[in-house]
């Protein structure tokens, strides 16, 4: 009876301490959690100390209320919807546009000779230079603000696509051929998977131009928006609004590209590296 009780009281104790094991997912928000947190306590103290000046840089209660105040009178989803709203068309036309010219530019060698030198030459375009021209193309309305969103995202995205299908092991491609793949096949079995992480990689990074490129179109005659309340906290001088606005910003684009990033492993997970981070 001794014996079995010991064994019934070591169980209990493993399944007790295998209780409290947190996952993965979850032992990476909190390490991630770590420093933003030593930050906000250090910018709390600082301000409730006086050395940060409140009309300056409030602290983050401060901030914290303002969001809460926005939230309350019902106005904080209606910009973010809109802002949303703005980021998905215009990050959707992009990688569409992207993943057309890409494909044709990395794959084929006389597409790249027409239609590559053109494309670098708008990518050295600054963003905001787009604004009058879009503006006369298509007033203030929403098709000018997606656009030029579309513009910011479509870059990143259409350069690591490129790299991509031109990074691919030729290795590959001669073994393809050698099992008689078509065209066709060729693309879907051995150039697409090769070029993949590459891929992604530029959808991020597509992703977080086109949040920076919201900015800009939200400064075009917009009545709505994250990027409208930085406006209205300028010209009404409330360091509050503004600074809430560019956390919504940040919390809104880290939860976007933590959706890319866990679609990343997921595809790739047959990858080495993710399999070790497994």
């Amino acid at each position: 009876m001794n014996i079995k009780g010991e064994a019934v009281s070591r169980q209990i104790k493993v399944k007790s301490k295998t209780q409290f094991v947190l996952s993965g997912n979850v032992k990476i928000i909190l390490l991630g959690s770590i420093i933003p947190a030593i930050l906000l306590v250090v910018w709390q103290y600082l301000s409730h100390i006086g050395v940060l000046e409140a009309h300056l840089m409030p602290a983050p209660t401060v901030i914290l209320a303002k969001i809460i105040e926005f939230a309350g009178d019902g106005s904080l989803w209606g910009h973010i919807g809109i802002t949303l709203y703005r980021i998905f068309f215009g990050f959707l036309i992009g990688v569409v546009a992207a993943v057309l010219f890409g494909s044709l530019v990395g794959y084929f060698r006389v597409a790249e000779a027409l239609l590559d030198p053109m494309l670098q030459a708008f990518r050295s375009i600054p963003s905001l230079a787009w604004v009058p021209l879009f503006i006369l193309w298509m007033g203030i309305a929403e098709p000018s603000k997606i656009t030029l969103i579309a513009v910011g995202v479509f870059f990143p995205v259409y350069l690591n696509i490129v790299s991509g299908i031109q990074g691919v092991d030729r290795k590959l491609i001669e073994v393809g051929k050698i099992y008689n793949f078509s065209t066709f096949e060729l693309i879907r079995k051995v150039i697409l998977p090769a070029s993949l992480p590459s891929f992604l990689v530029g959808i991020r990074s597509g992703l977080g131009l086109g949040w920076m490129f919201v900015v800009a179109a939200e400064l075009m005659g917009a009545s709505q928006g994250i990027g409208y309340l930085l406006v209205v906290g300028q010209n009404s001088y409330s360091p509050e609004t503004v600074i809430a606005s560019i956390v919504l910003f940040a919390i809104l684009g880290k939860i976007t590209d933590s959706i890319l990033k866990k679609t990343e492993e997921k595809t790739l997970h047959w990858q080495d590296s993710y399999v070790k981070k497994a």
